[in-house]
């Protein structure tokens, strides 16, 4: 009899067009859009060097400690500027009137630096240039105190920085904010599955709906009738975001780490999670259908830009400002969970996202089992 309904539901649920739209298509078309999208979006964020000029006149020729400090810094792969040199003033000018550099030099009786607006490669070139003039300053008195320091190596400890701080990785994956999108559109779609949940209360509750009614005079018990169709629904979500997974892993190019079987777990245990709360709201709200529907995408929603699916330092604002609340929301818990395991080495942190999401579960699945079993019926 079990296996009967479980097949009839499932038939029915695949039937449902709506639902299929938007747990299975609905994602595939956000993973193709979050992947034109963010493809470039690191590489974007490579430093190129900066195009800067300066004026080659009688200043600048006689200041040998700028010319050497620039041209250090504008040699090599890891060089600040790309410098071009000219021989006017008014030539550094129509330069910089047309964009082909963001400023330039000229040496008179000091350093100046001419922009024409402000901006991120503008404000690396005056940083530059005034730590240029406070180290020229700062040896100028060290001589002017002592003759002697040339002779003791000042000009070669000018370039030495002592760092006392050693940065260690909390894993070995190399940071990508950019996976963060595609696991909380992971996560998205599992709460998605609430659709799934919805529609099982909703067709065992005999006063919304003809085929509940029919449904609660059928000689099967209800609850056997509302878990064949919970694991129907269930086997249906869980082959879906397999298919996600499987697309963003072969073709979007989407990294989960070395622990594949953690990442199928994790992807379960979201389809649960989504289940039980789509059971949950369904049971709990005694209005409409689409009273129902609208909280289940309200909060799937909210849950999902509070994790960062929208607005990816919204995830890390939270956890500064309000880190009870990114343990409280769900759909972060799922997408922090994926996150942990490509980038830690440790299962710490995944293992206590893996709890705390076990225990929503739970208390989604008692709190519907709760409801449902005392709800009767005096006549249907």
């Amino acid at each position: 009899m079990f296996s009967h309904l479980f097949f009839t539901r499932m038939k029915c649920l695949l039937r449902n067009k709506e639902l299929m739209f938007w747990t299975l298509v609905f994602p595939l078309l956000m993973s193709t859009f979050f992947n034109m999208a963010f493809s470039n979006l690191n590489s974007a964020e490579t430093f190129k060097p900066v195009a800067v000029a300066v004026v080659n006149d009688a200043g600048y020729k006689q200041d040998a400690g700028f010319q050497q400090t620039l041209t250090m810094v504008s040699s090599g792969d890891s060089r600040i500027f790309n410098l071009r040199e000219v021989s006017t003033q008014e030539e550094a000018e129509q330069l910089l009137a047309s964009d082909e550099i963001e400023g330039y030099f000229s040496v008179a009786e000091s350093l100046a630096l001419t922009v024409k607006k402000s901006g991120l490669n503008q404000s690396i070139i005056k940083i530059f240039a005034d730590q240029y003039r406070q180290t020229a300053s700062a040896v100028g008195q060290i001589l002017a105190a002592n003759p002697q320091a040339l002779q003791n190596g000042l000009l070669e400890n000018l370039g030495l920085s002592r760092g006392y701080v050693t940065e260690v990785a909390a894993g070995s994956a190399a940071p990508n904010n950019i996976l963060n999108y595609f696991y909380s559109l992971i996560a998205m779609t599992c709460f998605y599955g609430s659709f799934f949940g919805l529609q099982e209360v909703t067709d065992i509750q005999a006063d919304l709906s003809a085929r509940a009614a029919r449904i609660n005079m059928s000689p099967v018990h209800k609850l056997k009738a509302f878990v064949a169709g919970l694991s129907a629904a269930l086997v249906i979500l869980y082959a879906e975001i397999l298919i996600l997974l499987a697309y963003l892993a072969f073709f979007v190019h989407v990294d989960f780490g070395p622990r594949v079987g953690y990442v199928l777990l994790t992807a379960f245990v979201g389809c649960i999670l989504g289940l039980s709360f789509g059971a949950l709201i369904s049971a709990a709200v005694k209005k409409g259908e689409g009273l129902k529907t609208a909280i289940l995408i309200c909060v799937t929603m909210v849950g999902s830009f509070l994790s960062g699916m929208m607005m990816l330092n919204m995830k890390y604002i939270i956890a500064q400002k309000a880190p009870l609340l990114a343990y409280l929301n769900p759909v972060n818990l799922l997408t922090d969970a994926f996150y942990s395991l490509y980038y830690y080495d440790t299962l710490n942190r995944y293992l206590l996202n893996l709890g705390l999401m076990g225990v929503f579960a739970a208390i989604f699945c008692l709190g519907t089992y709760s409801i449902i079993r005392r709800r009767k019926y005096a006549s249907l």
